[in-house]
């Protein structure tokens, strides 16, 4: 029998991380956070690899690393980075896999821009941003970009004004 993945999805500060942890421990799965998992394997950060290696060689590291924990016989639960599902054909992959469930965590630009206004200069993608108003044009362009990978998503959870707890259990409850 094949093992259940789930798959987090969707725009950086979505709340992945903290919903996969959530899940890790109500469903005791085993969870795997994309860039913490590179970032161990490289000991080093995904900052410092797009500054050294370069986006593509990153991309590609991406895409392995993520096969690699696909092919592990353990369920789990595995947080994507943000643009994870838009490279390569990623989301059409994920969807051949029935032993995968993909989940878009769909939060709304403002609310995003809010989040990481708070976290700022620890997101090297919009570290040399100036306010809240060059924020939410970044990530509305983003979001614009990315919805058509996203919204192939198995599930979609609207995460407006939910904690994370609130999420989680959605999650769970939609899956059981």
């Amino acid at each position: 029998m094949k093992t259940t993945k789930i798959v987090l999805l969707g725009y950086m500060a979505s709340g992945k991380t903290a919903v996969g942890f959530l899940l890790n421990n109500s469903l005791n799965y085993t969870f795997w956070d994309l860039d913490h998992y590179l970032e161990t394997q490289w000991e080093t950060t995904v900052s410092e690899v797009f500054k050294s290696k370069g986006e593509l060689y990153f991309r590609e590291q991406e895409r392995k690393a993520l096969e690699h924990l696909l092919a592990i016989e353990t369920p789990m639960v595995i947080s994507l980075g943000g643009g994870t599902p838009c490279y390569y054909d990623t989301m059409s992959y994920l969807k051949t896999l029935d032993h995968v469930v993909t989940v878009y965590l769909k939060t709304q630009v403002a609310t995003l821009s809010e989040r990481l206004l708070k976290a700022q200069q620890s997101r090297p993608l919009i570290a040399h941003l100036e306010g809240i108003e060059q924020i939410q044009e970044f990530v509305g362009k983003h979001l614009f970009e990315r919805n058509f990978f996203y919204n192939q998503a198995d599930h979609i959870i609207e995460t407006d004004q939910k904690t994370v707890e609130t999420v989680s259990a959605e999650l769970v409850t939609l899956l059981a």
